[in-house]
């Protein structure tokens, strides 16, 4: 796909990544409570530069080459209201991946946004399964799985910011999603 679409739902608007997001993620990303259940790879304490470089160096390059397709989260009435990023990943095992900034916590955002991303997924892109690795300790994550109708598939060990920590492998198939997310509000693009 050579454009990343523009996504919304009833609340958000979830917009491509772009290298402006790079202030706006710096300021808002580098919290303990954000990134402690992150992937070890995730350099903490947090450079002044880190966003910059990710977005420049690591994701936007992903997204041109077709491996990974990052957004945006922002307030539908307020776009320039910024909530936190979500991210499809081509990689076996690990295919979604969100921060939510903790202002915003405990009110139903990132259920919302992944559904749409779920869609994207599964019906834009065509992909058999997803799955979605969390650390076991990160409950509000699990819950968002729960509610998804995923399952756990697996359980290992990983390295996150906070430390060597188990980690829950969720899936759910295209099948399982097109007999129910198909029921799901269409996103609008």
């Amino acid at each position: 796909m050579d454009h990343l679409p523009t996504l919304f739902t009833d609340r958000l608007v979830l917009t491509p990544l772009q290298l402006e997001d790079a202030p706006i993620i710096q300021e808002l990303f580098p919290q303990w409570e954000v990134v402690r259940y992150l992937d070890s790879r995730v350099p903490w304490p947090y450079p002044e530069d880190g966003a910059l470089v990710y977005v420049r160096d690591i994701a936007l390059p992903a997204m041109t080459a077709g491996r990974e397709w990052h957004w945006m989260i922002r307030m539908r009435n307020d776009a320039e209201c910024t909530l936190g990023s979500i991210s499809l990943f081509e990689q076996p095992g690990n295919n979604r991946g969100f921060w939510l900034a903790p202002q915003w916590w405990g009110k139903g955002y990132m259920r919302e946004a992944c559904r749409i991303i779920n869609a994207y997924w599964f019906e834009t892109l065509s992909r058999p399964v997803m799955q979605v690795p969390k650390a076991v300790a990160n409950h509000a994550s699990r819950r968002v799985s729960e509610h998804e109708g995923m399952r756990l598939v697996g359980v290992r060990e990983g390295n996150f910011v906070c430390g060597l920590m188990r980690v829950e492998v969720w899936e759910m198939t295209r099948t399982e999603w097109l007999s129910n997310g198909m029921n799901q509000p269409k996103p609008e693009i």
